[in-house]
């Protein structure tokens, strides 16, 4: 059988399995009796991928079908410093997987989204996941995190998404929160609001938030960066996603 490899940022992981992107996106989500449901976002790794941080080769010996004959679902290779240590010339599709088991794959694209917001909010995915307010855009916050050497506070890579502000991106003190599912709203509008007023770039919202949010609330698409390169995932326009998706988009609307 065939052996795929996958970078998974949610959590953090890299991982072998005899099942194709699909099939262990449902697994990885669903799960079986032992094990919860929820969401997963991963990416499709190059199978020849090899790197001496991991121990693929064991991992992959090991990936092999049960007595049964049913495919090996997952063999965990790592779950420590993975995504700094697997360059983004290995990486192929990303799978946002909403908590029933629905896949909807992305590729990478060379059109990066305008900047026309005065205000962004970001979640920071991967290998940590902070909620953030910025008045910079997503390629200008991806060289602050991992590209400015003057910087305190830096990763060797990242994974991160925009989320949608709506009206509090023009007008944080005022703007209407309309169905905005974020907690604390007093807390992020002032956020948004101190930005406008003080001499740095972003702001810490919440420290602690956890990896997971609505796709619903995605803005754009999803970011993946290090040292070398920087990637963006877009997210089809809610037509596309009726006409072509509707399973996902009905999943990721619930």
């Amino acid at each position: 059988m065939t052996i795929y490899l996958y970078l998974s940022v949610m959590p953090e992981a890299l991982i072998a399995s005899m099942l194709p992107p699909e099939e262990f996106g449902v697994y990885y989500a669903v799960g079986s009796k032992k094990k919860a449901r929820g969401q997963a976002l991963f990416f499709e790794v190059d199978p020849g991928f090899r790197h001496e941080f991991f121990r693929i080769e064991e991992g992959i010996q090991r990936c092999v079908p049960h007595e049964d004959g049913s495919p090996k679902r997952s063999i965990y290779i790592s779950v420590y410093r993975v995504l700094e240590h697997v360059p983004l010339d290995v990486i192929h599709k990303l799978y946002l997987v909403t908590q029933d088991g629905q896949v909807l794959g992305l590729e990478t694209s060379d059109v990066f989204p305008e900047d026309g917001d005065k205000l962004h909010l970001y979640l920071e995915i991967a290998p940590v996941h902070p909620l953030v307010v910025s008045t910079l855009g997503p390629r200008d916050f991806y060289e602050l995190i991992v590209k400015t050497p003057a910087s305190l506070v830096s990763l060797p890579a990242v994974c991160f998404v925009e989320l949608k502000l709506g009206e509090l991106a023009e007008d944080p003190e005022h703007g209407a929160v309309r169905d905005l599912p974020y907690a604390n709203i007093g807390h992020l509008r002032q956020c948004l609001m101190d930005l406008r007023t003080k001499t740095f770039h972003s702001k810490m919202v919440d420290r602690t938030h956890p990896a997971s949010f609505p796709y619903r609330m995605i803005k754009s698409g999803i970011f993946l960066g290090n040292e070398k390169q920087f990637l963006y995932f877009p997210l089809p326009s809610p037509e596309e996603l009726i006409a072509r998706h509707y399973r996902w988009w009905r999943s990721a609307n619930m």
